[in-house]
């Protein structure tokens, strides 16, 4: 053992004597959100750094070529990172946090803790049409995740501190502590208990205050209200959640699709690469707003300086067209979600934050603008219904409306405007619900049956592992065994029942000792039947990869106590009992939703 080995292990030995854990896992919770915070702080000013290098000589009424350029060399840079130094699927951060947490034990790798840094810099940098906040939540949940795996904690504290991880890093990157903390509650779906709160806020207002220390203390974009709200636009603010909630659906289905049509291409770099590079290079060239995260077109429209919105593009002859700036951003609303899934299918990484919060911008913005024109529509202020758009856009995408609210009003300081931010937000929410059940992040999981929700019993069935309740005790015989070999089996089983395979282990039936047991005693017919004659099929089969809500379905549906396991070819591989899982399913009860 090494002197530093010693002196960390003496460390935790002392730990475990003098401090107890709830009261060292605030200490970590701590730690959790200065390094987070760090973090988030160095991404951003990595991004900075990379975009101000390479876009310092740009000039406004001007097209750029190289706006064909950099976003390809972009996501080719950060490709090759991934495929040759990483070796790992890093994209789709908080999809990688929910499948931890579910199927993972809350263990996130140790690479992940600066591999999103590096990967997502290079590509919103250059120009990848993504946001950096997913893998900074990534970074942070890594963060908590390997922190406490250091201090040798149990799995139900590991995923806590993976949910502080994750706030500080909305905290931190955003300097929205309460944003943070409703992130963890609504998107990773964290049971909020006397227990968790406490080092979540820890975290979270531990990284918003570092964040303050290296940034100072504006709001992330600069908002003044400058038109009061009053109780007459409401009719028009539940109208903006309505089509929030729409440009939401939109932006999903269409993402998913894409991604799916990137994902069948395999491993297929160069194919992937080429095809993502073509499409963010040729947007790019003909929106330059969707150049990078989009924060700056962000702070225009909240200032309603939307007047240099078309610089750098061949749309800038139509400024000051009051329909050009609609038809230019209506265009733009309409290739975000292609230019964002080119930046990730190319083999970029990035997440879907900022476009959320760029296509409620622009979405909110367009419902204003558009109103204004007619005469017989009461005046809706343009940058008021830029900022309610980002709060529905973000809560449809993300099916997470107090987020939405929180975040916005945290980001703009346009606390004022709280009451119109929740009804867009539950608007646009309830309107999406009704199409798809699930969020962007969760949707692959959700099909898998590997989610985690707030149904505490959907949950527990989700965390438990089907390998741990197979039971592979059972005694195996053959169809061709007779009668007299059978008896000798199952003398020396335990078990009541029997799977008949065949040489290649597929399994044929099942025989039960009930019926056989008129015949089991009489030696005279030990050589006249086989088990090929009294095995019978079973009452149902369990694939082994089945999610376990379903394979307690079958068992409500077939009303059985024991059913075979077997592989994707048929083959035996043990079986499952409701004794075992109800076992299972009360110590995961206890081990994970357990709090004081």
């Amino acid at each position: 053992m090494t002197t530093e080995k010693g002196w960390f292990y003496k460390f935790l030995v002392w730990r475990a004597n003098n401090i107890k854990e709830k009261h060292f896992v605030l200490i970590v919770s701590f730690l959790v959100g200065i390094c987070t915070a760090a973090s988030a702080f160095i991404l951003k000013n990595l991004i900075h750094f990379i975009q101000h290098l390479l876009s310092v000589n740009f000039e406004a009424d001007q097209v750029n070529y190289l706006y064909l350029l950099y976003p390809v060399l972009g996501i080719l840079l950060s490709g090759l990172f991934v495929k040759y130094v990483v070796r790992d699927d890093i994209s789709h951060g908080v999809t990688k946090i929910l499948y931890a947490i579910s199927q993972r034990k809350s263990r996130i790798k140790p690479h992940n803790m600066w591999t999103s840094i590096v990967a997502s810099s290079v590509t919103i940098g250059f120009g990848g049409s993504v946001g950096a906040e997913a893998p900074i939540v990534l970074t942070g949940a890594a963060i908590g995740s390997n922190l406490g795996r250091l201090f040798k904690m149990e799995q139900k504290t590991l995923m806590l501190l993976v949910g502080c991880g994750a706030a500080g890093a909305i905290a931190g990157i955003f300097k929205a502590p309460i944003a943070g903390l409703v992130f963890v509650i609504e998107v990773l779906m964290l049971d909020l208990t006397m227990t968790s709160v406490l080092p979540l806020l820890i975290t979270s207002v531990t990284a918003a205050t570092v964040s303050y220390i290296f940034t100072g203390t504006e709001a992330m974009f600069k908002f003044s209200q400058t038109e009061v709200f009053v109780i007459e636009r409401i009719p028009y603010v539940i109208l903006l959640g309505i089509f929030c909630g729409l440009v939401s659906l939109y932006f999903t289905r269409v993402m998913n699709w894409i991604e799916g049509e990137y994902r069948r291409y395999g491993t297929t770099y160069l194919r992937k690469f080429m095809m993502g590079g073509i499409m963010l290079s040729l947007l790019i060239f003909i929106f330059p707003p969707l150049y990078g995260e989009g924060y700056d077109t962000i702070g225009l429209l909240l200032n309603g300086q939307f007047a240099g919105l078309m610089d750098n593009s061949m749309f800038y002859p139509l400024n000051g067209s009051y329909f050009g700036i609609v038809i230019f951003l209506g265009l733009i609303l309409l290739t975000k979600v292609f230019a964002s899934s080119a930046t990730n299918g190319g083999g970029g990484c990035g997440g879907i934050f900022a476009p959320s919060l760029y296509l409620g911008c622009i979405a909110g913005f367009i419902f204003a603008h558009v109103s204004n024109y007619f005469p017989f529509t009461m005046y809706l202020s343009e940058k008021n219904f830029a900022l309610l758009g980002m709060a529905g856009i973000m809560s449809g995408v993300m099916h997470a409306p107090l987020t939405g609210v929180f975040l916005i009003a945290e980001l703009t300081g346009g606390y004022d405007l709280f009451l119109p931010l929740m009804i867009v937000s539950i608007g646009s929410y309830i309107t999406i619900l009704m199409f798809e059940p699930h969020s962007i992040y969760s949707m692959r999981l959700a099909q898998k049956g590997e989610l985690l929700t707030h149904h505490k019993d959907k949950a527990v069935l989700t965390l438990l592992s089907a390998d741990n309740v197979i039971e592979r005790d059972f005694q195996v015989v053959s169809p061709e065994m007779r009668l007299g070999d059978m008896v000798k089996v199952i003398a020396r089983s335990s078990r009541n029942t029997f799977p008949v395979v065949d040489d290649r282990g597929i399994l044929l039936g099942i025989v039960l000792l009930d019926n056989i047991r008129n015949i089991m005693f009489r030696p005279e017919l030990y050589n006249r039947f086989r088990v090929s004659k009294f095995m019978v099929s079973a009452p149902a089969k369990i694939v082994v990869n089945t999610p376990m809500d379903q394979i307690m379905q079958i068992f409500d549906d077939t009303k059985a106590w024991n059913l075979p396991v077997v592989d994707e070819t048929g083959r035996y591989m043990g079986f499952m009992s409701k004794s075992k899982i109800f076992n299972s399913y009360r110590e995961v009860l206890v081990d994970n939703f357990s709090g004081d």
